[in-house]
């Protein structure tokens, strides 16, 4: 059986050109120069599939984007818009313009909405997990695309994840060490811990050991200890519930691992490791509960495993952006 060669970012780019001369002109899918690029590559019928398939879902996809990172994307997208004399093809191809540009920026480390933190952080992580060693000998393990910042001044220890995941193993000084996550904080009392950035809040999990988690500055303090994990938004403490913490945390081994959680959940963890970004463009298929384990470094292939049993399909263009619907 033989096999295409892969696409290549030179051949999806000539796609997309063909694509916008065809729709502007439809006589050029029957005219002699198309047709001869069509054929003098094996992989230009699949290259130009490909466009086809990201234009019927670009629109969508960049007013997804732009309401993730309004600030950082939406002047991109403002600048695609004009001039305001437009066909409705053109404003087509700036949105799919717009993501093809995010995605390639993306894939070079920079993301919009993140770019304010980095600028704060003492560490970050891009597409992989990475092992820090602080001041004080305390070792923090960062999750993909996760950032923390370190003050370690007047007496205390202060850590503050700014976004993404940390696992901590706090060294004993005798001086507190408090983790800031999302308004709220939490106080070591001998522990190994995570912390995770959740939409609005953050979850504990306690691996050994035992944490004081306050949802808010002044907030009533909740303990946890060893395979125990809480949730915290806009003040609030959730319920306490029993985990098996080195399931959960085995992402530090390059480990996903789900019972029974939003697909939406699971594509957006798969999108950390991944050098681009993934969109999710159906809400209901995004709610529909997932169990199984998933090699972290190996995205695209988790997600061809979810479509065969959840039949949905994912179109990938220039190996940066992939849509799911």
């Amino acid at each position: 059986m033989s096999h295409l060669p892969p696409i290549t970012e030179a051949q999806s780019k000539a796609a997309l050109q063909w694509l916008s001369r065809i729709n502007e002109q439809p006589a050029h899918a029957d005219g002699a120069a198309f047709k001869r690029w069509l054929l003098s590559h094996p992989a230009h019928r699949a290259a130009f599939a490909q466009a086809q398939a990201l234009w019927q879902a670009s629109g969508t996809a960049a007013a997804r984007l732009a309401d993730e990172e309004q600030q950082g994307l939406q002047r991109y997208l403002d600048a695609m818009a004009r001039p305001v004399a437009r066909s409705p093809w053109r404003q087509r191809l700036a949105a799919l313009a717009a993501c093809l540009v995010l995605a390639v920026g993306i894939a070079g480390g920079w993301q919009p909405g993140l770019w304010l933190q980095d600028l704060q952080a003492d560490y970050s992580s891009a597409g992989q997990v990475r092992q820090v060693m602080l001041a004080d000998q305390s070792q923090v393990t960062l999750d993909a695309q996760s950032a923390i910042a370190v003050d370690f001044v007047r007496g205390e220890r202060r850590v503050r994840l700014l976004y993404g995941a940390a696992f901590f193993q706090v060294t004993h000084t005798g001086e507190p060490f408090l983790v800031e996550a999302a308004g709220g904080e939490v106080r070591v009392l001998g522990t190994q811990f995570e912390v995770r950035e959740q939409g609005e809040g953050a979850q504990v999990t306690v691996r050994s050991g035992r944490v004081a988690v306050s949802p808010a500055p002044g907030a009533a303090k909740r303990e946890l200890t060893a395979n125990q994990q809480v949730t915290y938004a806009t003040g609030r403490l959730g319920d306490l519930v029993t985990v098996d913490s080195d399931t959960r945390l085995a992402w530090r081994q390059g480990w996903l691992n789900y019972y029974q959680v939003p697909l939406a959940q699971v594509v957006e963890d798969l999108g950390r490791y991944y050098p681009g970004r993934i969109l999710l463009l159906d809400g209901e298929l995004g709610q529909r509960k997932v169990s199984g384990s998933f090699p972290a470094a190996e995205p695209l292939p988790a997600l061809d495993s979810l479509g065969k049993v959840m039949g949905f399909s994912r179109q990938t263009v220039l190996g940066r952006l992939t849509v799911i619907r």
